[in-house]
């Protein structure tokens, strides 16, 4: 049975220079702590990519699609695998009339303002999103009422699983979309999207963009931080929970939750993820506690042991 170690080496040995070793990941995160990736490729084309299903498929080594690191806390110890960025021929946007196609590597507020700019409504609540089209339509990203779903025509996914990791379309019907959850699956890339907007006034547009950055400014911290921890209870909100709990300003070493915003964690400079996962099993198991309210962590967690962030 092979070790992550042999996986990590076979698919570097398929790789050859598009791959490489030991690089860190907190730089790649609006966490800015972690360590490294085993094995990092900035996919450039389709070409690279079929060449990381190839190293996949021959080795069976985990994969890590990081996007824009804002939904993402990586471990101390790093990512034991290969992890995957999407390079500048992910990155273009489309517009034709009311309909929007983007590549995955796209980040949200850009497109938000890119579509808001053409007179086009229902992406303006992107803006305050700081992730990428990929990342957001894995997770059905979404704020200020709405989200990825209501726009969402189909999304071109690569499957780095698949015999030739070839590109296929896929109806946002069929990609299972709810609240913070579709059915993208960690081995698929989500390689671009195709958006159906409504055409409306620029001026309008914008001007709901501005409100929403003057309110999120208002409202949420700056700093090292990856947007809303813990995603909300049906009919309730996480960080009111968090709040009545008594929990704002609660510290663990370096980890803090946000005295703006109680879904919020907050990092010291050069601080730690061992501290903010441990901060959310805190907080998790008072809410708990408390309200009989089990929390769901919202934020992607890579290189921990199963269950690092469930209330004790």
């Amino acid at each position: 049975m092979s070790t992550p170690d042999d996986a990590v080496d076979v698919a570097a040995g398929v790789l050859g220079p598009l791959a490489r070793r030991g690089v860190p990941l907190a730089p790649m995160t609006t966490y800015r702590v972690g360590g490294p990736a085993a094995l990092l490729v900035e996919a450039r084309n389709q070409s690279d990519l079929e060449r990381v299903g190839a190293a996949v498929r021959a080795s069976g080594v985990a994969v890590l699609v990081v996007g824009r690191g804002s939904n993402l806390l990586v471990a101390d110890t790093g990512f034991a695998g290969l992890a995957l960025v999407l390079g500048e021929g992910f990155a273009s946007i489309e517009i034709s009339g009311p309909t929007v196609r983007a590549g995955g590597a796209v980040s949200l507020p850009v497109m938000a303002r890119r579509t808001a700019a053409a007179g086009l409504t229902g992406l303006e609540w992107a803006v305050g999103v700081p992730g990428s089209v990929g990342g957001g339509v894995r997770m059905n990203a979404g704020g200020h009422g709405s989200d990825i779903s209501r726009t969402l025509r189909r999304a071109r996914l690569v499957d780095l699983g698949a015999p030739e990791a070839l590109p296929i379309d896929v109806a946002a019907a069929d990609l299972d979309l709810a609240y913070r959850h579709s059915a993208v699956g960690p081995g698929q890339v989500v390689v671009d999207a195709e958006f159906g907007l409504d055409v409306g006034d620029r001026v309008t547009a914008e001007e709901g963009i501005a409100s929403i950055v003057r309110w999120r400014r208002q409202h949420q911290p700056g700093g090292a931080n990856a947007g809303s921890v813990f995603a909300n209870p049906p009919e309730d909100s996480a960080g009111r929970l968090v709040e009545a709990a008594g929990l704002k300003g609660r510290r663990v070493g370096s980890a803090f939750v946000s005295p703006k915003h109680a879904n919020f964690f907050q990092v010291d400079d050069g601080g730690s993820a061992a501290d903010v996962v441990a901060l959310m099993g805190e907080v998790a198991t008072v809410v708990e506690d408390r309200f009989g309210v089990r929390l769901r962590a919202e934020v992607h967690l890579a290189g921990f042991p199963a269950g690092s962030a469930e209330p004790r």
